[in-house]
């Protein structure tokens, strides 16, 4: 149960919000829209710890769903700091890991899901094989394989049930591709990342107790990011909430929709808030952006939502830097004239506080080179980053490395939730207390032993390697991916790797490695929030693409929408002297007409 006394505190911070207030006292079913900046973590975790101790009583609890790792593991933090630690009572993840932990895993045997007795989590490369031999066998010879791969995903999220006639009618040629694939699949006794959530809806229609059962053990369903998580999450909400009775508290920004391309549906948000069984409540209050980057951000999205910056809160500054040359020419001045000027007007920031987004991590590699002639420390969150952000082992290692590197004297992260978080990850093969304590001691052991942010990477890996991970991840069905990685990064960071010489701090990002810039693309930048942020290759063909249509160009919109927003006091558009974005043209415009 949630200390109470850390959530009222929260709820009292809420009074001064009306609408954050109404949200944390709602009873029913609630969705809250939040704009950018607008507090709906605080909200959403500070409702969630009310509902543990107030609405449910153990042994029952709560599932809240959101869209990546990353946004699990910053929920996880915030509620760590109420006083909830992730227990069965809590589970916290993604759509994925929800259907494969609480439907597949446990009850594929006996819902009809016709899998093979032993089934695994197909690896990246073992899916592409897979997939590879299905087109072999239905299509022979096919050009740009990798784009038949993203249509035939995007096809199977799209239209997750295959009684309905759409399967087959909408596409015949897709729809038998994703057949073979999946019937490759299984042969080989494994399912992939988008079997996931697929399968679980199967499980949840064709068993009404089983939706009993989910209702026994979570009679509270929260939602972040709805608006993100497409159509199979949306029947199960449909099913499970407005048929069987789990409670709905949904967060989510139709605004903020920019993942079409993995199947999100903006519009299934509106249509769950238009429900007259549900409370909407709309949070229009920007705690984080300027009053003009507020103003410009609605300017640029193109239509009105009342959105107001803070009262007394900073003003903000909207730039608009073109320039010449390439974007190797163009990164080396934005980092090396237009960002320490930046800087010079705020000296409340450092690096840290700096963001360069950019619509393809291919445009991000010419600010990198940059930055290395500058001589300015970065960290990478897009595709081209040195592992991917969103492995939950890695996010796990990082937890490792900062109490390695102080933290197991300030507290932050605390020992007790890296156990817990481990204990997650390694679920499959930590059943017993005998098992827990075993974990627990080893780990303690290893981390003690190496709390020096001086060592080299490889050193402290290749003890947690030998102590831990090897032990208890064999036959973790869905780490098999994420191990893969931390293989391949690990290494990187070998004696004759290109990462050699990188210290325990410098991945744990502690300390004097601390102060670095970020690089990242647009789409992973949303969640995130920087003092400065510059947006850099705001041209035309980049975002938008060329040729888009109508769906894709409203939803490069949002996109350009999301970049400005995550900035507290400026805001800059870096684009090419003669093929700005239309999007920079169209706010340029509007804010001269508004003055």
């Amino acid at each position: 149960m949630p200390d109470q006394s850390s959530y009222i505190r929260a709820a009292s911070e809420l009074k001064k919000n009306q609408k954050q207030w109404d949200a944390y006292d709602s009873e029913g079913h609630c969705v809250v829209i939040a704009g950018p900046g607008s507090g709906k973590t605080k909200t959403l975790t500070t409702k969630l710890a009310r509902i543990l101790s107030e609405d449910v009583k153990e042994p029952r609890g709560v599932a809240c769903i959101t869209y990546n790792n990353e946004c699990a593991k910053e929920l996880e933090d915030r509620l760590s700091l109420l006083g909830v630690e992730p227990s069965k009572r809590v589970f916290i993840g993604t759509i994925h890991s929800f259907s494969l932990t609480q439907i597949i895993l446990p009850y594929a045997k006996v819902a009809g899901l016709e899998l093979p007795a032993e089934f695994r989590v197909a690896t990246s490369g073992e899916s592409r094989q897979a997939f590879s031999v299905a087109v072999s066998n239905t299509l022979g010879n096919v050009d740009n394989l990798n784009s038949l791969e993203s249509q035939v995903g995007h096809y199977r999220r799209t239209i997750p049930n295959r009684d309905e006639p759409a399967w087959r009618e909408r596409n015949p040629r897709l729809a038998a591709l994703s057949e073979a694939f999946e019937s490759e699949l299984r042969s080989r006794g494994l399912i992939d990342f988008d079997d996931m959530p697929l399968l679980a809806l199967k499980a949840l229609r064709r068993n009404p107790w089983l939706q009993k059962a989910v209702l026994a053990k979570y009679p509270v369903l929260v939602v972040d990011e709805y608006q993100d998580l497409g159509v199979a999450l949306h029947r199960m909400v449909m099913g499970l909430c407005f048929r069987t009775g789990v409670r709905l508290f949904a967060v989510g920004d139709v605004d903020q929709s920019i993942y079409g391309f993995t199947g999100a549906r903006p519009d299934l948000l509106r249509k769950l808030s238009e429900r007259a069984d549900v409370e909407t409540i709309r949070l229009s209050l920007n705690y984080r952006c300027g009053t003009k980057i507020v103003n410009a951000s609605e300017m640029a999205l193109g239509e009105e939502r009342n959105y107001q910056g803070v009262e007394d809160g900073p003003e903000g500054r909207v730039f608009f830097q073109p320039m010449e040359g390439n974007y190797e020419q163009q990164a080396a001045r934005l980092l090396n004239e237009i960002v320490p000027q930046a800087l010079d007007r705020n000296p409340q920031y450092d690096y840290r506080d700096v963001a360069i987004l950019y619509p393809a991590a291919w445009i991000g590699d010419a600010v990198a080179s940059a930055s290395q002639a500058a001589d300015i420390s970065v960290v990478r969150a897009d595709r081209n980053a040195i592992y991917p952000r969103s492995s939950r082992l890695m996010q796990w290692l990082e937890l490792c490395s900062k109490w390695c590197c102080g933290g197991w004297s300030s507290g932050k992260p605390r020992f007790y939730s890296i156990v817990r978080q481990g204990e997650r990850l390694f679920a499959e093969n930590i059943q017993t207390g005998e098992q827990s304590y075993e974990f627990h001691n080893r780990l303690i052991d290893t981390l003690w032993s190496h709390r020096d942010a001086a060592i080299s990477f490889h050193e402290w890996i290749t003890a947690l390697n030998h102590n831990v991970i090897n032990s208890f991840a064999d036959g973790c069905t869905a780490l098999r991916d994420d191990l893969g990685v931390l293989t391949a990064f690990a290494s990187r960071a070998a004696p004759e790797g290109d990462l050699a010489e990188m210290l325990l701090g410098e991945f744990a990002g502690a300390g004097e490695f601390l102060n670095r810039l970020t690089l990242t693309t647009l789409h992973s930048a949303k969640g995130k929030e920087f003092g400065l942020v510059f947006m850099f290759g705001m041209d035309e063909g980049r975002l938008p693409f060329s040729n888009s249509t109508q769906t894709q160009l409203a939803e490069a919109r949002r996109l350009f929408y999301v970049g400005m927003t995550r900035a507290k006091r400026e805001v800059h558009f870096i684009h090419t002297a003669g093929r700005s974005s239309r999007f920079v043209n169209e706010l340029n415009q509007r804010l001269d007409d508004a003055q």
